[in-house]
């Protein structure tokens, strides 16, 4: 494909890029519906829902993408998404099944980070308060 009938599209999570590769269609869902992107089209910025990121390559393989609440913004050639939490599926059908464990497992270690959070803020509460009583 030549370059004007492909974009670079970029997935990427807070922590490193998931994924980059010349795409020739981009399906995302977004807070007003689904909708597709092509190589041509307008310029685009969108606030992406939960749902899955479909992308065609420009050799026609798909991929999909399970994601969490991102942003995604066309320019020109390039498509940049960005996402709390992405995870990658070989078909439609697999996605469903690694979606949840990955998912879950990530909720699960939030869910100890806060509770480790909570304890520590407790800890510096205390010991405010014992520097606050008077001296005996």
């Amino acid at each position: 494909m030549n370059a004007p009938d492909a974009m670079r599209l970029s997935l990427r999570v807070p922590t490193r890029t998931v994924f980059e590769v010349s795409a020739q269609k981009i399906f995302a869902v977004a807070e007003n519906g689904a909708f597709g992107l092509l190589p041509r089209h307008a310029d685009h910025v969108a606030s992406l829902l939960p749902s899955v990121l479909v992308v065609t390559a420009a050799d026609g393989r798909e991929y999909f993408f399970g994601i969490d609440h991102g942003l995604l913004v066309k320019h020109g050639p390039r498509v940049d998404v960005v996402v709390q939490r992405a995870v990658r599926g070989e078909d439609l059908a697999s996605l469903s099944a690694t979606i949840e464990a990955s998912f879950l497992e990530v909720d699960e270690a939030e869910r100890e980070a806060r509770t480790a959070m909570s304890r520590l803020e407790v800890g510096i509460v205390r010991q405010f308060a014992e520097l606050r009583k008077p001296a005996a």
